[in-house]
């Protein structure tokens, strides 16, 4: 399905001031920093009207500029990518939606960003949408609490998402799939900028995890399911592994 690509903006938001992770869309792999991995990702997308990294960083906005991409500046005082990309929004307003686009991960397919850009257009009346991967109820990732997961009803839509495994394994029955989010966003123009001036709900502040506004303040998040397991980098770690295997 293809989508008019005069109404999606994508927004890769990037800061320097990582509290794991500090500098971390320059870190270096496999001889690229972090952000021009995925630029260079995003740039094979063809339902992007549009594709800028957020900043509000100089030597990160001098380093996107270095590798051709483009560069939007933006205040320093965003509590979120999901603000930063508001700001940025608010200078197109010729777009109809936004994706916001994790600064860290890499690997991200370029098709899942289409699909999500695609469903998007495709329902008028939706308001946000993001990405999940199935993961085996078995699997030891669920108890990592960086791992955020999502439960979804059977219209796909997110029920709730969480840092805890969810549904709790009280008992496991043989066909339970869990699933693992993944940390893009798309929205609908006026949706974001609502979701912006709400204040941060409860159970966001609780868990650590924005999206859980929308869900406080009775909004649906379509839920697209994905084989894409790429990683994210969180960690100085985990970009040692992923430049040690790009590099072989």
């Amino acid at each position: 399905m293809s989508t008019q690509p005069s109404s999606v903006l994508g927004v890769i938001p990037a800061r320097w001031g990582s509290t794991r992770f500090p500098g971390k869309p320059l870190h270096l792999i496999a001889g690229k920093p972090l952000v021009q991995h995925v630029w260079d990702r995003c740039r094979e997308c063809s339902n992007l009207a549009f594709l800028t990294v957020a900043t509000d960083d100089d030597r990160i906005a001098e380093a996107v500029k270095a590798f051709g991409g483009h560069v939007t500046m933006t205040r320093d005082d965003h509590p979120s990518g999901t603000d930063r990309a508001a700001e940025v929004a608010s200078a197109f307003p010729e777009v109809t939606h936004i994706l916001n686009i994790q600064g860290d991960e890499p690997l991200i397919d370029p098709g899942l960003i289409d699909s999500l850009a695609a469903a998007l257009i495709a329902d008028p009346g939706l308001p946000m949408i993001t990405a999940a991967n199935p993961v085996a109820a078995s699997d030891p990732v669920l108890a990592d609490p960086n791992v955020v997961k999502v439960v979804i009803d059977r219209d796909g839509h997110a029920l709730y998402f969480s840092r805890s495994q969810i549904p709790h394994p009280r008992s496991v029955p043989d066909d339970l799939v869990c699933y693992r989010h993944k940390g893009i966003y798309g929205f609908r123009r006026d949706f974001l900028f609502d979701f912006v001036a709400w204040p941060p709900s409860l159970l966001e502040r609780t868990e650590g995890l924005e999206q859980l506004r929308a869900l406080e303040n009775g909004a649906r998040i379509r839920v697209v399911l994905t084989d894409d397991t790429s990683p994210g980098v969180d960690t100085p770690e985990q970009a040692a592994i992923l430049h040690d295997s790009l590099s072989r």
